[in-house]
């Protein structure tokens, strides 16, 4: 079973990394993809080049957890990255095998402004991601989904290649890409925030300054 985590990853960071792992664990993924977005339609351009945005989540996955894997397809496509392109383009490649999307609750609260989203639920399980004790308010037609889809247990989406929803309790680290960008501008450390690799990477070619 696969798992899609979709971001500009502008830079990625532990915040990133520990809640793949943590969905990884709890989901029985046997890959996680990680897929740099080149263009994101909800949101401001990323600030980093694509180049470097990528070679950065080649940095932090080098040697990382088994399964991490990282996915250009978005980066080498122009235009917006819709998330419904990338997952028909992968489920074409892989057939029924089970494909999960995971996201934040944010972003899936946020699911009726994305492009085509009702489509999502055709090409891949809603892997949801949150803090534990949310009690997220749903609304409207997304609410309907989560009625209609929700399952308690993760083994229930492996028999089906897709339209489950499930929600996964994950470790909330403090940690964002703005406050990360903020920090290296004003010249204050991003250590024990980012990998190692990837905060030298940074200053060697004075990103976010």
């Amino acid at each position: 079973m696969i798992g899609i985590y979709g971001g500009t990853f502008d830079p990625i960071h532990y915040g990133h990394l520990r809640t793949a792992l943590e969905v990884k664990e709890a989901v029985e993924l046997d890959e996680v993809r990680f897929v740099p977005c080149r263009l994101p339609p909800h949101r401001a351009a990323p600030e980093a080049e694509p180049e470097h945005r990528l070679k950065m989540l080649e940095l932090a996955l080098h040697d990382a957890e088994p399964g991490f894997r990282i996915d250009t397809r978005e980066l080498d496509r122009p235009g917006p990255s819709y998330m419904v392109d990338t997952l028909a383009s992968i489920r074409a490649e892989i057939g029924a095998r089970p494909l999960c999307l995971i996201v934040g609750l944010d972003a899936f609260l946020g699911f009726p402004r994305w492009h085509r989203w009702r489509e999502l639920f055709d090409l891949a399980h809603i892997v949801v991601m949150q803090r534990p004790g949310a009690a997220p308010d749903f609304a409207g037609d997304l609410a309907s989904r989560i009625a209609e889809r929700r399952t308690e247990q993760p083994g229930a989406i492996r028999p089906q290649p897709a339209g489950a929803i499930h929600f996964v309790e994950v470790t909330q680290l403090d940690i964002s890409a703005t406050r990360i960008r903020e920090a290296v501008k004003t010249g204050k450390s991003a250590r024990y925030l980012i990998p190692e690799p990837v905060r030298r990477f940074i200053q060697s070619e004075a990103l976010y300054r």
